[in-house]
């Protein structure tokens, strides 16, 4: 097998194990499923009021912020509970950063939807 052929068939493992991940987070992660919910709200909100290009980018790259920052947490609080799985004020700071990174993404969203819908709204 040639190398170029190796790489490629590496890539669709990779992407694979890639889509495996993210619909265990969705089928196990509240969460996730959550933030799930809100994305499919928002995206027929924008269909109902016919967002432009822009807007739909914007709205896109908010979703997959919230979503992936999410899912990182997700992994960082499995892997502190793996390390450490009674309570531990390390591991407490460090799952409270994680959870931090999710909050600022949250935030971040919600301003970015209200800047999109907030004038077709009113």
């Amino acid at each position: 097998m040639s190398k170029v052929s190796s790489f490629f068939i590496g890539r669709l493992k990779g992407c694979g194990y890639a889509l495996k991940g993210a619909l265990m987070l969705l089928k196990t992660e509240p969460s996730i499923q959550v933030q799930a919910v809100i994305a499919i709200i928002m995206t027929a909100l924008g269909f109902c009021l016919d967002i432009n290009a822009t807007e739909w980018i914007l709205q896109t790259f908010a979703i997959g912020l919230v979503m992936s920052i999410e899912g990182l947490n997700t992994s960082v609080e499995a892997i502190a509970d793996f390390v450490h799985p009674d309570f531990h004020d390390k591991i407490g700071f460090i799952k409270d950063i994680a959870a931090g990174a999710v909050f600022i993404a949250a935030i971040t969203a919600i301003v970015v939807g209200c800047i999109i819908y907030v004038p077709y709204l009113f």
